[in-house]
């Protein structure tokens, strides 16, 4: 129903366009028009689609709890005294008998014999209101158009109004990016609150256990759960420091190699091709991490273990045999590869943004071309630079499927890159798995954690900005 009111409302909105151009060339012979054909059939077409499509979102956003109001109130007396969790259970199994399919529990007599009525009422009551949402975005149409087509006359300031609306537009879009923003701040905020009412700050920020499995019953064990963060952070800054030792340099060379010394043939084939990265989904670099990167590592400190046992280095030697798939060695490792086409772009891009004349004048005063990257365009480019290993750092932070597939879950407070490590956005999506009861710590917990990656992702985010518009240099 939704697909063929689109249709119609498309329909109605190009007769509308075509209709308007055409009643403002005929109204406009022999007068001066203020506006252009054009942007008469623009009016018209913005008062044929603007209510409809109001009367549509409306009808979508409040045609579920009408229908629910309404199916409930007409129910029979033997629904309407189940419970709650039963009564919905049984207009889910009605309304799949409605639309033919068997219902997935069986009921008592008195209520089975009620499933194909209440079935058939739910979907001429779901029917009724698709068909009236429908109709009222026509009609509206309608009206909107013929209302439109009233005030098409040479002498009206249609531009003006067509332009009124595009701001109005424009606006409602900006608004909606600055409500959105102040939503997910203000619910990461409020249940951070309640989060940190139960556990103070204090251990949160500089807590070193982290087990955040809280009991049902007092009497259970494990009933008050260890929210120290601090194994998380050391997890997500060992990792993103792999990452970043793995995509710093390679990704900064690339684009040197790139700007400077590939030609242009080269630099066609090669900068696609390493961008092509960029496009793999972070699941596939998961998968790839998980069994090959891992395998691989794990075999190869498994073979050095096993020629160190026995001699000096024995303890080294055992520690080395039994290093397993997951590490933060792995993940970090494949999330810097993840994260080469976004240094190698970004640099390429700031380095191009260097003014030709220093490299002739570097050129004329005898450099080579290395001297020339060296002392003239790393350092004119350095702040860029040094914005686009922020925002790297920021991404590699906030990265999730390569972690929980690569590093495991183990909370463990240490750097050593071969161990088993977690990270807070791993974390964060382990806590809100399943049904969740969203006034337990240990799901609350989650939020302090967003909170705590917004606000360090934010101050990377500043950092850059400000070194960018700090330490930049204007050229001619």
């Amino acid at each position: 129903m939704i697909w063929l009111s689109l249709l119609v409302l498309i329909a109605l909105s190009a007769a509308a366009w075509f209709g308007g151009r055409a009643v403002a060339r005929r109204r406009a012979v022999g007068v001066r028009s203020h506006s252009r054909p054009g942007q008469h059939g623009a009016y018209a077409l913005i008062w044929v689609a603007a209510p409809a499509l109001l009367a549509l979102v409306l009808a979508a956003a409040f045609s579920g709890g009408v229908e629910s109001r309404l199916i409930r109130a007409g129910a029979p007396e033997s629904v309407a005294q189940l419970e709650p969790f039963r009564r919905q259970a049984f207009f889910a199994d009605a309304r799949l008998v409605g639309q033919g399919r068997p219902a997935l529990q069986i009921w008592p007599a008195p209520l089975a014999q009620e499933l194909p009525a209440e079935g058939q009422r739910m979907i001429r009551i779901e029917r009724t209101l698709q068909w009236g949402g429908a109709l009222a975005a026509v009609l509206l149409a309608v009206l909107g158009g013929l209302w439109a087509f009233t005030q098409l006359r040479p002498d009206r300031r249609i531009r003006n109004r067509v332009e009124g609306w595009v701001y109005g537009a424009l606006f409602v879009c900006s608004a909606v990016a600055v409500l959105t923003t102040i939503g997910i701040i203000s619910s990461l905020v409020w249940d951070s609150f309640r989060f940190f009412q139960s556990v103070p700050v204090t251990e949160f920020l500089f807590g070193t256990q982290w087990s955040p499995q809280v009991a049902i019953r007092a009497d259970q064990v494990g009933s008050s759960g260890a929210f120290g963060a601090v194994p998380l952070f050391a997890g997500t800054l060992l990792i993103m420091m792999i990452a970043m030792a793995v995509a710093a340099p390679i990704g900064l060379m690339s684009a040197i190699y790139l700007s400077e010394y590939a030609g242009s043939h080269t630099r066609a084939v090669v900068k696609p091709m390493l961008e092509i990265l960029a496009g793999v989904p972070t699941v596939v670099y998961g998968f790839f991490a998980a069994l090959t990167v891992g395998p691989l590592l794990r075999v190869f400190f498994n073979e050095i273990g096993l020629f160190l046992i026995g001699g000096p280095l024995n303890g080294v030697g055992q520690y080395l045999a039994l290093v397993q798939n997951q590490m933060a060695l792995t993940a970090g490792a494949v999330m810097g590869i993840m994260l080469i086409p976004f240094v190698s772009s970004l640099s390429d891009d700031i380095l191009n943004a260097v003014p030709q004349s220093l490299r002739d004048g570097s050129s004329a005063m005898g450099a080579t071309k290395s001297e020339t990257v060296k002392r003239v365009l790393l350092p004119a480019a350095l702040p860029g630079i040094a914005g686009a290993l922020l925002l790297a750092v920021s991404r590699a932070i906030g990265e999730t499927m390569i972690v929980t597939m690569a590093a495991g879950l183990a909370a463990n407070l240490t750097f050593n890159p071969l161990d088993t490590v977690t990270t807070v956005t791993v974390q964060i999506v382990t806590l809100l798995t399943g049904d969740q009861e969203f006034n337990s710590p240990k799901t609350l917990a989650a939020f302090g954690l967003g909170l705590t990656l917004f606000l360090v992702t934010l101050t990377l985010n500043i950092i850059a900005q400000r070194i960018v518009q700090t330490y930049r240099e204007q050229y001619d």
